[in-house]
């Protein structure tokens, strides 16, 4: 599903810059059941031969913008988590608003391009973008939580990038305003910073003891 050839002069890379841009508007006004290449072609002001030149079919273009999405997607969260100049608390907030900002800012094409996932959701390279997300948080977990065990730390990672993940993609469905946004992101940073907080020091966090009670409880119960 790649494309048919690598630009290699300036007047290529305009082209193909052109091509992805006009792709993004096409998909934000109409959605990926109605992109098509001759209306692609159209919006970016070139021919549907030299549209071909660079991609054989709108396939291997949505799979272009979607691998550009996750390649800037994984660039922010490694870059994000990985600064070590950061406390882990101030870096997982960063990357809280970060992302919940992107994701509200791209809803549309977001939502055209998982509209058409199944062509690409399989690919290398997607697999690759996951290991690599997965890889940043599981390393930032160990120096956000090292006296935990590894499971804890392979819990919070888990838990708190696909909490983001999904809550973030709810949330972003709904046009929101600034404020809205940056409300939304410091209430669910403060939730995952709080569940930080509560593992490494279980005794100190609100309700610990009853929380911990109502868990064996229902473990209990359940047996």
């Amino acid at each position: 599903m790649a494309s048919r050839k690598e630009p290699k002069q300036a007047r290529s890379n305009e082209l193909v810059s052109a091509i992805l841009d006009a792709a993004v508007q096409v998909l934000a006004k109409e959605g990926a059941p109605r992109f098509t290449t001759a209306r692609l072609a159209e919006r970016a002001g070139v021919s549907v031969g030299s549209l071909y030149q660079y991609f054989p079919n709108k396939a291997a273009i949505l799979f272009r913008l979607q691998s550009d999405e996750w390649r800037q997607t994984t660039d922010m969260l490694r870059a994000t988590l990985e600064d070590a100049q950061t406390p882990p608390p101030q870096r997982l907030r960063a990357l809280v608003h970060a992302f919940i900002q992107s994701e509200c800012a791209e809803a549309d094409v977001r939502g055209a391009l998982d509209d058409a996932a199944p062509l690409y959701r399989d690919a290398p390279e997607a697999k690759k973008a996951k290991a690599s997300s997965a890889r940043s948080m599981e390393n930032f977990m160990r120096e956000a939580l090292p006296r935990a065990s590894k499971v804890q730390q392979a819990l919070a990672a888990g838990l708190i990038k696909t909490t983001l993940s999904a809550v973030g993609k709810q949330f972003s469905e709904t046009p929101r305003t600034k404020a809205e946004i940056a409300e939304f992101a410091d209430a669910l940073a403060d939730m995952f910073c709080a569940y930080l907080d509560g593992i490494t020091n279980p005794h100190a966090r609100p309700g610990a003891s009853g929380a911990k009670r109502a868990r064996q409880t229902s473990r209990t119960s359940s047996t």
